[in-house]
């Protein structure tokens, strides 16, 4: 998970540098279609192909269009809102994965942690400041964005353990790069591409590719309770590329808010460890103490 957060927060850098030259649509091609062919090669090489019909699979189309809805809304709110401001409410999927796990897959929630989740959205309306400029339509697209990736991972747990992980991203990315062809002509047309906003794409297929297989491969092979805090590291990245590329200062808002959302989701991570280790500690064999 800290290598997908990494490899998706320098790629939405990237993507963010030529946001003012190319439309989503066109960025959501160019970039799938390297994606696509990367991954295609790679999995072809590992024998990672599978029929399209294993692509049918229900909770695979159902990912997929998670992570359609993610992109188209992300990349559109990537190019109106200062990237430390991203990185910081993004910081808020945690929590809403937990709160997902609880409502949808019967995961167990105690008060405690409905609490966190609930101060961490207030955490998030800090940040957006609903009540001022800071509140805008990027701002509802960013929160849509956060919705389809919690639904994302929460999905990604639900698909059959003997589909690849290589063959998922090879769907999700080609599926990605049919919407985003299908889109061009609606959002504005093809625009012509120089080296300064081509390369930067290419960077970025590249980098989404190490993403979409780390974070495939944590949320399916670890606890989402345990996984999830680790995109925490993901505000580093953006902190840093916002202030050094992108000439951002975060004011005091951003900050607080960031603080907590992740104290939030800190705590509700130690009260899911907490109550693992009781669950277990009720399993055990008595010890002569507790006779």
């Amino acid at each position: 998970m800290s290598l997908a957060m990494a490899s998706f927060t320098c790629n939405d850098a990237l993507v963010k540098s030529v946001t003012s030259s190319l439309s989503v649509a066109q960025i959501i091609m160019v970039r799938g279609i390297m994606t696509t062919v990367l991954v295609y090669f790679v999995a072809r090489r590992l024998g990672a192909i599978r029929p399209l019909s294993v692509m049918l699979q229900p909770m695979i189309l159902l990912r997929t269009f998670f992570e359609i809805g993610a992109t188209l809304t992300f990349i559109s709110a990537l190019g109106r809102i200062d990237f430390a401001n991203i990185s910081a409410i993004m910081q808020s999927l945690p929590l809403a994965v937990t709160l997902g796990a609880a409502l949808f897959l019967g995961e167990p929630v105690g008060w405690r942690r409905w609490a966190a989740i609930l101060v961490g959205f207030v955490g998030v309306l800090i940040i957006l400041r609903p009540t001022g400029d800071g509140f805008t339509s990027a701002s509802i697209l960013l929160l849509a964005a956060v919705f389809f990736t919690s639904g994302r991972d929460l999905v990604t747990r639900r698909i059959v353990a003997d589909v690849p992980s290589l063959t998922v991203t090879l769907f999700t990315a080609a599926a990605n790069t049919v919407v985003g062809a299908l889109l061009i002509a609606p959002m504005g047309g093809w625009q012509p591409m120089d080296l300064e906003t081509f390369l930067p794409l290419v960077i970025a297929a590249l980098l989404v590719f190490s993403g979409y297989q780390a974070v495939i491969m944590s949320m399916r092979t670890g606890e989402i309770s345990f996984v999830a805090p680790f995109r925490y590291t993901g505000l580093i990245w953006g902190l840093v590329l916002g202030v050094l590329f992108f000439g951002e200062r975060p004011d005091v808002f951003v900050y607080s808010g960031a603080a907590i959302i992740i104290a939030s989701g800190l705590y509700s991570f130690y009260r899911e460890g907490k109550r693992r280790r009781e669950a277990m500690g009720g399993e055990s064999p008595a010890s002569p103490q507790a006779e």
